[in-house]
């Protein structure tokens, strides 16, 4: 570690996070991601970013500096734009396609093509106007803010969880009960930093889901989220024992379907217009590649030709 600190009196009590915060001039996103890498111990150990402080803790920090992030490059792209007006516009995003640039999809993402088509967005230079993301290969509808008062009000919607989002899935096998609620927090898998798994020490995780038809060893089944942690209706079916079909991280790819990855669409998204309280609602059904599997699933192994 490249910095010590030792707790002083003025430190005791407070959360780790909070007091490294301060003396490496961080954001506590950066202390946070630290912490999660195992760049901050506490008295020579792993710690947690709440724990609190005593009195002579030595704290050994490595904080990454902030990177400077340049803003998205416009790029041409056709967008399937379900509704638009001067604050927001809502989108339906085709599997394959990435949300927002990041490593290894520098650009091609949705993102870019927004702003070739709005020309500017708001908020975090690395994911601007995003609300809520969709993963690459999950379809499905999204909404962007256009300006910074609709980002603040819609972030605001979205946290106290008055944006209504279902999603439809297909699942191996076929769930014990019709309908039923998942609950586990969700973090970091320890062992894979691509994955994410249920941990004790996650963030609180809570998805809802109802039959919706019975297939030959899978199901379709509908989704309702109470909060939105990255990956989490594909999270909780694979601990639940029916992973999201052709999943490639929490499931396997099963060669007879076509799909690009999970067979996952966000399929209906309700919220209201932030400032003048319009209730809107959106609906868009599964593209074709998502309906060909459901369809290839109804029929029995031998009966599986086109």
């Amino acid at each position: 570690m490249s910095n010590r600190h030792v707790a002083l009196p003025e430190d005791e009590g407070k959360r780790i996070d909070v007091v490294v915060a301060r003396v490496a001039a961080a954001s506590r996103s950066a202390v946070a991601q630290a912490v999660e890498h195992g760049r901050i111990l506490r008295n020579g150990a792993l710690t947690k970013p709440s724990a609190p402080l005593e009195i002579g803790d030595v704290i050994d920090y490595d904080v990454a500096a902030p990177k400077t992030v340049e803003p998205p490059a416009a790029q041409a792209i056709p967008l399937d734009i379900v509704y638009e007006d001067e604050m927001l516009i809502v989108v339906n995003k085709a599997a394959g396609m990435v949300t927002h640039p990041a490593r290894g999809s520098p650009d091609g993402t949705l993102v870019n093509a927004l702003i070739a088509h709005v020309g500017q967005l708001p908020g975090d230079a690395s994911r601007p106007g995003l609300v809520h993301r969709l993963d690459r290969d999950t379809s499905g509808l999204l909404v962007v803010a256009k300006t910074q008062a609709a980002l603040a009000a819609l972030g605001k919607a979205m946290t106290e969880r008055s944006i209504e989002r279902e999603y439809l899935g297909l699942v191996a096998g076929i769930p014990e009960h019709d309908r039923g609620t998942i609950e586990g927090a969700i973090g970091r898998d320890p062992h894979d930093r691509m994955k994410f798994a249920i941990r004790l020490d996650g963030k609180p995780a809570i998805t809802h889901y109802a039959l919706r038809e019975r297939l030959i060893g899978a199901s379709e089944l509908i989704f309702k989220l109470e909060t939105g942690r990255t990956h989490q209706i594909r999270v909780h079916m694979a601990a639940f024992g029916h992973p999201i079909v052709c999943d490639p991280i929490y499931g396997r790819k099963d060669a007879r379907l076509p799909l690009p990855g999970q067979a996952l669409h966000a399929r209906r998204l309700r919220f209201r217009r932030p400032f003048t309280g319009e209730e809107l609602s959106f609906e868009v059904e599964p593209p074709q590649a998502y309906l060909s599997a459901r369809e290839l699933l109804r029929r029995p192994e031998g009966d599986r030709s086109s």
